[in-house]
């Protein structure tokens, strides 16, 4: 298998403002949200981040599809540095995140062709892969419908298909099922199977432990910003669940930390 994407000591710190400061009952100005967060990736395998909310997953798959920059650290995609060649980056990657959404006014028609073009697709390969990608999903029949007036899980499917317009090798989803029902739930989940199939490299930032069970080749867990944990999950669980596993690195992890 082919290494297609490699984190090296990302590290990102960010500063508060008064009201974080609050909510997080800390009187400290800067939070440290990831803290040298190292882990590979290769083609034809799906990699696992697990860890609560406010861990630092988000902020690393940030950093990785070349949103935010890291203070520290770099990442390699496709060969490519997020930090010296960001665009060639984001030629290679799928990227989908709940805090990124469709505009509400336009049609799952009109966006997909609108952000394809942005990609410089020709107009034979997007109508094929539209067609693809539409079949796939149970758009066709709703593709003139405003974003607006679609159920939460047809959101998805078209945020996803529209994700992979370009027919990247590197997919980077940040909770792809968070919030779905269990029938659309489980369509996305065999589809990042499928993906697996063809050989990409996919990254599924979760706090799902079926998710990460059902899909994944291997898991990192990151808990207030490091890597603590990392293997396949036989080596990460042993003769446990993987949650009963996770919740006894939570306990040591933050129980040393304290």
């Amino acid at each position: 298998m082919e290494c297609l994407l490699k984190a090296e000591s990302l590290k990102k710190t960010f500063r508060l403002s008064n009201k974080q400061m609050k909510i997080d009952r800390t009187k400290n100005r800067f939070k440290v949200a990831v803290d040298g967060v190292s882990f590979s990736c290769f083609s034809g395998e799906i990699y696992g981040l697990l860890g609560p909310n406010g861990a630092g997953k988000t902020t690393v798959m940030r950093i990785l599809s070349t949103l935010i920059k890291s203070d520290e650290g770099d990442a390699q995609v496709c060969g490519y540095s997020v930090k010296k060649d960001p665009y060639a980056v984001r030629k290679s990657v799928a990227f989908l995140t709940s805090e990124l959404k469709l505009d509400d006014f336009f049609t799952p028609n009109y966006l997909y062709d609108f952000y394809s073009d942005l990609r410089g697709i020709s107009p034979a390969e997007r109508s094929t892969r539209k067609a693809m990608l539409f079949e796939k999903f149970g758009i066709n029949k709703f593709s003139e419908v405003k974003i607006g007036e679609l159920s939460t899980g047809m959101k998805q499917k078209v945020s996803i298909a529209i994700s992979l317009a370009h027919d990247p090798k590197v997919i980077i989803y940040d909770e792809p099922t968070n919030g779905l029902d269990v029938l659309t739930a489980k369509t996305v989940t065999d589809f990042l199977l499928e993906l697996k199939k063809q050989g990409k490299c996919i990254i599924v930032s979760t706090h799902i432990f079926s998710l990460i069970e059902k899909v994944c080749d291997r898991v990192g867990i990151i808990i207030n910003g490091k890597m603590v944990s990392e293997g396949t999950l036989k080596q990460i669980s042993g003769q446990k669940t993987l949650e009963d596993a996770f919740f006894d690195i939570y306990a040591r992890t933050v129980g040393g930390a304290a």
